[in-house]
């Protein structure tokens, strides 16, 4: 059963220590030796046991918010996304502007990619505006 203390271990890893933690794990583990011990007696295999007790038993989600452990805050990162997409899709645009005058001053091509490339600011604005 040492693929159960593992788990349990692992599940519980970013809980800070104390007693009700320890009295807990060692509650879920019983659980899930008692489950284990079921499924034996029903006919499966000591690793098909474990392996489905494991999957039964889920995560630990509650037990967390339970015990006070805080859930990392996501930042959100649209504004500067967008930011970031304008600032590169001008340059990518200048850049083909460029090239056309260099190269090819006779025909005006760069407004081709300029429509492919503002569909990359287009979409973070829309994403923005969805995340206010």
């Amino acid at each position: 059963m040492k693929k159960l203390k593992n788990h349990v271990e692992e599940l519980f890893k970013d809980i800070p220590e104390s007693e009700q933690k320890n009295a807990i794990k060692q509650e879920v583990l019983e659980n899930l030796e008692e489950k284990v011990w079921d499924l034996k007696a029903n006919g499966k295999e000591e690793e098909d046991a474990i392996n489905k007790a494991i999957v039964e038993f889920g995560d630990i989600e509650d037990l967390k918010r339970e015990l006070g452990v805080k859930q990392p805050v996501k930042k959100n990162m649209t504004k500067l996304n967008l930011g970031y997409s304008i600032w590169g899709s001008a340059l990518i645009i200048a850049l083909f502007l460029f090239i056309n005058l260099y190269y090819s001053p006779d025909v005006i091509w760069f407004v081709y990619p300029t429509f492919a490339v503002l569909w990359w600011p287009l979409t973070m604005y829309f994403k923005w505006q969805r995340s206010k």
